[in-house]
């Protein structure tokens, strides 16, 4: 999650990817004045940059979508290419090994 931090007049000087300080407030990528500050600061040309900010949160909704329809039996898993299946086995056997499979990889580093 992304939280911002504004001066005393209210205007956004920073964009934080930590949550529970005080001082800062939860924000969305899509917040016109987050647009803004990001174009302000040079930062919105660079939209791989955005992109790469929202990958880890949309890569472990994707895990639990795939794992509620396998769930639910509205897909198996072995309908999966093999490459997919790989991947998703890796990743859930990384999660187990750090130990938590709720633990991202943003919230170790």
């Amino acid at each position: 999650m992304l939280c911002i931090e504004r001066d005393q007049s209210g205007a956004i000087v920073a964009i934080r990817r930590v949550e529970g300080r005080p001082g800062l407030e939860p924000a969305s990528l899509l917040d016109e004045e987050v647009l803004g500050f990001l174009r302000d600061t040079g930062e919105l040309e660079n939209l791989t940059h955005l992109l790469t900010l929202t990958d880890t949160a949309i890569v472990r909704v994707l895990e639990d979508l795939i794992d509620l329809l396998i769930e639910k039996k509205l897909i198996l898993f072995t309908e999966l290419p093999p490459p997919a299946q790989e991947k998703i086995q890796e990743r859930k056997l990384l999660r187990s090994r750090i130990g938590s499979a709720s633990l991202m990889v943003d919230d170790i580093l």
